[in-house]
Formats: structure tokens, sequence, C-alpha cells
């Protein structure tokens, strides 16, 4: 029979890697100790942070006693989740990132969820802004994938993106998704292990629609869990510490890497890869002070050519700095 220890070991592993930032971490990490009912273990994967953030989360790890790995290279977010589930013993995990804000009782409704329907991934109900309006970043995702292969089209759309919560013209309810993301996800880690775990081929981008797929194919189910609430701190800003990281995490090749992975992996027209040029305009909200002062000091058709060529100058100077991590 089960002991009294064995009822009161933790059921889930709260695994916390970095996103894109390193400047939330304080924020989120007390978010989470805040606002967590339920008993949990908690692995922290961050790679080559900021000093004095890493000299804070070593103190945090003593004193409130997790597991922290601190790695000397900056992680693409997969991988910092391969290296935290080598460690990960308990039933369930929630993958989290490191600029979440959590409500009270959010993992305990996730994990309520997961027991009530038998869904191997669970998302939340995720806000974009901290504000009273409530903003919904996503309230489940919807994925179609038609034609041959090699010629797919892949169409994905967040549910209610952009509107407040008052606003929102339907009832949120649990109910089944295509897909949900990585800013806070639970699964059973019998479920991931039966897909094979998280592929590292996925750098900085399409992750999420992987795992969703290969749930689907595997027969699992992904569900919405709108009674869970988080929030996903959207950048800007982005501070001096973060810039290292940031600009690798969204870097040209990262993401060409990840595009053409899923391209190949599901079949899909390579004309698809071109969703590189939104995710390359994330990154480049870093030269928007450059493209403020261009605009003030040059006339019109001056200042949209010297935008332009700032912004290859980068694109070319991070395809140089940036590369794809050996093995992918």
């Amino acid at each position: 029979m089960p002991s009294e220890a064995d009822h009161a070991r933790p059921r889930v592993t709260i695994v916390i890697t970095a996103r894109e930032r390193f400047s939330q971490s304080r924020e989120s990490l007390a978010s989470i100790y805040a606002h967590t009912t339920v008993p949990f273990e908690l692995t922290y994967v961050i790679g080559k942070p900021p000093a004095e953030l890493a000299g804070w989360l070593t103190d945090q790890a003593a004193a409130r006693g997790f597991d922290l790995v601190i790695e000397d290279e900056h992680l693409a977010p997969t991988h910092a989740r391969i290296i935290a589930m080598k460690r990960v013993t308990t039933p369930y995990v929630v993958f989290v990132d490191n600029d979440l804000i959590v409500n009270e009782g959010w993992l305990a409704r996730l994990l309520e969820c997961a027991v009530e329907t038998g869904a191997w991934v669970v998302g939340p109900l995720y806000y974009e802004s901290e504000d009273d309006e409530r903003v919904i970043h996503m309230a489940g995702g919807d994925l179609e994938l038609t034609g041959e292969w090699g010629r797919r089209t892949c169409a994905t759309g967040h549910r209610h993106q952009g509107v407040a919560l008052d606003d929102c013209p339907v009832e949120l309810v649990r109910e089944p998704v295509d897909f949900v993301e990585f800013h806070c996800l639970l699964m059973p880690t019998a479920a991931l292990d039966r897909i094979g775990g998280l592929d590292p081929g996925f750098l900085s981008s399409r992750e999420h629609i992987d795992l969703c797929l290969a749930v689907d194919a595997a027969g699992g189910t992904t569900w919405l869990e709108p009674a869970s609430e988080v929030t996903y701190l959207k950048p800007p800003p982005i501070e001096r510490g973060d810039v290292s990281f940031f600009l690798r995490r969204w870097s040209e090749r990262w993401n060409e890497a990840s595009l053409e992975h899923f391209c190949t992996k599901y079949g899909i027209d390579p004309a698809y890869t071109e969703r590189r040029v939104s995710m390359r305009a994330r990154r480049q909200v870093l030269l928007r002070p450059v493209e403020r002062l261009s605009r003030r000091v040059l006339p019109g058709p001056l200042h949209r050519f010297a935008w332009r060529v700032a912004a290859r100058l980068e694109r070319e100077a991070n395809s140089l700095l940036f590369r794809v991590p050996s093995g992918v």
C-alpha cells in the first residue's frame, strides 16, 4: 500500500527555461512560488545568464531546494527542455518559460484537466498584458495541413488573440484544441516518452506545433483549460543583459533551420520558410531606436533607404555571428 510519504510526493515537475530574455526571471519565479498551491518539484535550466542573475538563481535554488542547471552557452529552448527532462522523475511535467506570470490555482487546474480528460497536452488561457483588460494571447490554437506531401500548406491561428477577455465573443470552456504553446503546457511524462521526446531540430520556432502534431499522430489529445490563467510578458523592453541571447534566440540561421526542418518533417511546401521574414522582424525590434532616429532626421525616401540598409546589414551580421549548434 502507498505510504503517507507517497501521497505527499509531488506528482508534477515545473521545468523553467529561458524563452528569449533573462530580465523577467526573478518576477516569474516569484510568481510561481506565490501562486502554486499543489506540491511540485522544480527544475530550472538556463544557458549563459548574466552573472548577477546566475548568482541570484544559485541562492534561490539553495534556499528553496530546486534543481538548477546553468550551462556555459545560450541554449535553444528545446535543448534546455531536453536537458531538464533527463532529470524529471514525476508523472507529470509542466513546461514554463521564464517570462511567465501565473495566477492562483494555475497548476492545480491543469492537472485536473489532464486527469479528468486523459489529455496528453494541456494548455492554459494565455494573456499578453497584465492590465485590467486581460488581453488574450491565445485560447488554444487551430491548425490545418492540406495538400499533397512536399507541397502541403500549413495554416495556424491563435483563438481570440488580441481580444480583451471581457470582449471575447464566446464563453471560454475546457475543450480539445489543435495546439497550445510552450509559454506554459502540461504533459504526462509517459506521453512525452510515447512520442519519443522533444525534437532537437526545432531551435527557435514550430516546436509547439511539432509536439501537438506528434501527440495527435500517436492517438493523444491536446486540451485548453481556461480555468488556468497565465500571462506572457511580451517584449519590449529588451534590457542590455538580454541582447546577446535575444539575437541568438531569433537568429537568422536558427530561424531558417527550424522552418526547413518543419517543412521536411511534415512535407510542407518549401515556400513556408518565407515566414522567417516575420521572425526576423521580431529580432530587429532591437533596431527600432535607430529607425526612430532616422525617421526624425532624414527625409522620407532617404529614411526608408537607410532603414533597408540597416536591416540588411544586421541580417548579414547575424548570419555570420550565430551558427546552428553542432549535431542539429
